[in-house]
């Protein structure tokens, strides 16, 4: 039995996840190239075996500077599937190794994320602080509000942006950069991300995505040395 799928079916898909045709580039020069992530896309390979940002990438820019032999493209960092945003490639190896010592160093990366949560934060701006706890078999972190064993302390800011009739927008700046953190720090506190069932949300977004988005980076070039600011508002219909 053949199964039809509509035209606008189709195009919806296509817009979830990413490929050479449709890269939403951000930034691009000879050393570093970024990029808007889309909701289904996965930035390095995993166990899933599907094609990773990083590939795509690849191959959108040996067809649009036509080279010749393997194109080097180095993962600077990573966003969780479910996340959209900013993503930071290196396009040279020097490039790749200053990058991943800015990003070792916090205090020289600066990283943004809006985040559209379904109850009232406790203050209008505040610090988070907590102890998570990784679970590899669930992919899954649980926030402690002491230290406990295997746990790595997190810390996050926050900044009420926007009241909604049903959400609130929240600007989040990290401190430390754990798994999950800020999924599991806001679920930690009664705060739910939009579309974030793993981490309690009552139901789906559409496109399979959570409302958690990396709206802004800023860092210095690693080769001119010239302050970059990357910028992209989030695709989020808000009801």
């Amino acid at each position: 039995m053949e199964c039809a799928f509509s035209t606008s079916l189709i195009n919806d898909i296509m817009k979830l996840i990413t490929n050479a045709e449709n890269v939403d580039v951000l930034y691009d020069d000879n050393h570093v190239i970024a990029v808007n992530k889309r909701a289904g896309d996965i930035v390095q390979g995993d166990k899933t075996g599907d094609l990773p940002l990083s590939d795509i990438v690849k191959a959108y820019l040996k067809k649009k500077y036509n080279k010749p032999g393997e194109v080097f493209l180095g993962v600077v960092h990573r966003l969780d599937r479910p996340t959209t945003g900013v993503v930071l490639f290196a396009k040279t190896s020097k490039a790749l190794s200053r990058l991943n010592a800015m990003f070792a160093n916090k205090e020289e990366v600066q990283k943004t994320y809006w985040a559209l949560v379904d109850a009232a934060p406790p203050a209008e701006e505040g610090t988070l602080t907590h102890w998570l706890v990784r679970n590899e078999k669930q992919n899954k972190s649980v926030a402690h509000q002491k230290e406990v064993q295997h746990s790595k302390k997190a810390v996050l800011h926050y900044k009420l942006l926007k009241t909604y009739d049903r959400y609130y927008l929240l600007e989040i700046n990290l401190i430390t950069g754990r798994h999950h953190q800020i999924r599991a720090q806001l679920a930690a506190i009664g705060l739910h991300i939009k579309g974030d069932l793993k981490y309690g949300a009552k139901r789906s977004n559409p496109d399979g995505g959570i409302c958690l988005h990396a709206h802004s980076l800023r860092f210095l070039h690693p080769v001119k040395k010239e302050p970059i600011s990357i910028e992209v508002a989030p695709n989020w219909q808000i009801s």
